[in-house]
């Protein structure tokens, strides 16, 4: 078997081997992968983390040991905290962005393969269940993020992307696509009983679940929909107050234990 682990800040996954198939999402730096299989230049790749596949190009693939591979999938990794940092090798600067996974963190270095890079930045502690009021804080920082297909950066994200980010980074790792997402939690059957930290979803005219955002006070949302923004949220959906009117139609919210 052969691995990887991302050494960019982060790699475009497309659906298809060709630079012109669609971006299904990203690997973000620190984040190690299998290669299931191979089309010329392209490798089919299924990502430690969530277990995702898609295609990336060959050239933004940086191979990893097996040891290494399986030392990483065995635990939990502190994430970047800061919007924008830098991490630093001997030879090596590379700009990585919120969320991004710290290998093997001590607080001063990380490890990638047999080199050590020095991260100066903040990062979220995996071993300390993170509160609801954390969890807000760095779903907060996400705002004004561009929305993006496939994306999971602060400069381009999805909906379903900024809820696997925000609960990754606060050490709770959601599969990647809504429909996925919604089968984790327990349900509450009320908007109104609903609380900071939830997930609520949200189906399209078939009926699918096509939608995601994050519970605030006060019956408000946080969510990817052109931009991350907060709305209002009722048992309708959610109500852009600017445009007056509902562009999203509730179909159910969960709550997940951390």
């Amino acid at each position: 078997m052969e691995y990887g682990i991302c050494s960019l800040s982060l790699v475009p996954m497309r659906s298809e081997a060709s630079d012109k198939a669609e971006v299904v999402t990203q690997v973000l730096f620190g984040e190690c992968y299998e290669v299931m299989s191979r089309d010329g230049s392209w490798l089919r790749v299924q990502l430690a983390s969530d277990g995702y596949q898609g295609w990336i190009d060959q050239k933004q693939h940086t191979p990893t040991a097996g040891d290494y591979y399986k030392e990483w999938a065995s635990k939990t990794h502190p994430r970047a905290l800061d919007l924008l940092q830098v991490v630093t090798g001997n030879n090596t600067r590379v700009p990585i962005g919120v969320g991004s996974y710290l290998p093997f963190f001590d607080g001063m270095s990380i490890r990638v393969n047999d080199e050590s890079m020095v991260y100066n930045g903040r990062a979220s502690n995996p071993l300390v269940p993170a509160t609801t009021a954390q969890l807000v804080k760095v779903a907060l920082n996400f705002i004004k993020a561009p929305y993006m297909w496939g994306g999971k950066s602060i400069f381009g994200i999805d909906c379903s992307g900024f809820a696997q980010q925000v609960f990754g980074i606060c050490g709770y790792q959601l599969p990647r696509d809504a429909y996925q997402q919604v089968s984790h939690g327990e349900e509450v059957h009320f908007v109104t009983q609903s609380q900071p930290g939830d997930l609520a979803f949200f189906s399209n005219d078939e009926g699918r679940i096509a939608h995601v955002g994050i519970v605030l006070e006060g019956q408000k949302i946080i969510h990817a929909h052109g931009e991350v923004r907060i709305d209002t949220l009722d048992h309708n959906g959610i109500y852009d107050t600017e445009k007056k009117r509902y562009s999203h139609s509730l179909r159910i919210i969960k709550r997940l234990s951390f």
